[in-house]
């Protein structure tokens, strides 16, 4: 007749390598979202966060469609060209007419927001990654205190994003 042996706990002893595994799974399953979230992030942060050298300005939108805006491109920082039309890629936030600070992409008519919308706007990704590494750090992780303060940051990064533009 088997016996079952248990822990302390209730949980039979033979099942350290399944927690180990879950453990494991779990974990890396946590540490692969956080790190798409920052690789989706970091396209455009570069640019707004790291602007030595870079050509920063204002744009004034005059045209807007689907996915871009447009407009004149003046210069703020020194050596950079005026430009007749560059393109904002993300139309969040952006009205016709109106005029926002900039940095320009290398080697384009590509524009990003600069300034505190800018940054907080290109983190978005990693607020969205942070939510959902949350979930499954409580659940499969079963470490509910760092699930609520991932949650409680990627809410506050996202809540941050929709204010600050």
């Amino acid at each position: 007749m088997p016996s079952a042996v248990r822990s302390s706990r209730g949980v039979p002893r033979g099942s350290s390598a399944l927690r180990f595994g879950r453990f494991a799974a779990m974990g890396a399953v946590a540490v692969l979202i956080l790190i798409a979230g920052v690789w989706a992030s970091w396209g455009t942060a570069q640019h707004v966060m790291l602007t030595k050298g870079r050509e920063r300005g204002t744009v004034e939108v005059v045209r807007c469609a689907e996915d871009a805006c447009e407009g004149p491109f003046r210069p703020l920082s020194p050596g950079s060209q005026p430009r007749a039309r560059v393109v904002l890629d993300d139309t969040v936030a952006v009205e016709r007419g109106g005029t926002y600070t900039v940095v320009l992409k290398p080697g384009g008519a590509e524009a990003v927001r600069s300034g505190p919308a800018g940054v907080l706007y290109a983190w978005v990704p990693l607020g969205g990654a942070l939510l959902l590494a949350s979930v499954v750090v409580a659940g499969g992780l079963l470490r509910t205190r760092l699930a609520w303060v991932m949650a409680l940051v990627g809410a506050g990064l996202l809540t941050a994003a929709f204010v600050a533009l």
